[in-house]
């Protein structure tokens, strides 16, 4: 569902605002509604630049008594929704903040320049806030020992490997945790997910430092972890659009993902 947008009428729905939208689908000459009604709501909108600032808060609320308990996080002037998710809470909306050394912005890109929909995406060294922790491409900083804080608030942290398979367990397992964690819209071939938890799993897709440029939106939803895979390549979690599953692999370092953190 990438395409040109045209705002329309707006909405809320679970926390989030919406607003109407027409697209240019990926199937050429095909155009589609974003919604007509509440619960087909797909397109976040109404979200502010993202700051440099570290101070951060958050607060925590239900959404209705039988849904997820939703709540929020401040990190710099941006307001996060999180989920309460087992006994893990977690940002539920991708990280967009701009990471940076000196003057510059360092490692993290913005997705057809969507960032207030999308979020970032970071190279792992980014993640990981390598000018605190030394850690990057080609060298190992034995990252999986403890917590690691990286780019998220005071509070939270870059979720390990064991995090990932914590969410897993809590939503029924690994191989029906692609289901319940990708988001009810926004994925190609009918690979919509049933968003239960309130996780939010939005296929906003990578940068590829290979061919030096953004794929899969549409298709891919990929989150980096803190744990290291090898000198080149770290774990992280990816949910795809034809799969059940929840797949926690290696990927490049010098990739670009997004960002989602859990509170210590």
């Amino acid at each position: 569902m990438v395409g040109h947008w045209e705002g329309g009428d707006s909405c809320s729905y679970n926390g989030r605002n919406y607003i109407a939208a027409y697209s240019t689908n990926s199937v050429p000459g095909e155009v589609f509604t974003a919604y007509m009604t509440l619960d087909e709501c797909v397109y976040p909108t109404g979200q502010s630049s993202w700051g440099n600032s570290a101070n951060s808060s958050s607060s925590a609320s239900s959404s209705s008594p039988s849904g997820p308990v939703m709540g929020t996080l401040t990190y710099g002037d941006k307001t996060y929704k999180t989920v309460v998710i087992g006994s893990q809470t977690w940002m539920a909306e991708n990280l967009n903040y701009d990471y940076r050394i000196g003057r510059y912005s360092f490692g993290n890109f913005c997705h057809d320049k969507n960032c207030p929909a999308y979020g970032r995406l970071y190279t792992w060294a980014a993640a990981m806030d390598s000018a605190t922790t030394g850690c990057g491409d080609g060298k190992e900083c034995a990252a999986d020992t403890g917590r690691v804080k990286g780019i998220c608030p005071d509070g939270w942290h870059l979720p390990s490997q064991a995090d990932w398979s914590m969410l897993f367990a809590a939503v029924g397992g690994r191989e029906t945790a692609g289901t319940a964690l990708k988001s009810s819209s926004g994925w190609n071939r009918s690979g919509n997910g049933t968003d239960a938890y309130g996780f939010w799993g939005f296929p906003s897709g990578l940068w590829g430092s290979g061919g030096g440029s953004f794929f899969g939106s549409g298709d891919y939803a990929a989150f980096w972890s803190s744990s290291e895979y090898s000198r080149n390549s770290a774990y992280h979690m990816y949910l795809y659009y034809y799969s059940t599953y929840a797949y926690l692999t290696e990927q490049e370092k010098n990739d670009a993902l997004p960002v989602r953190c859990v509170k210590d």
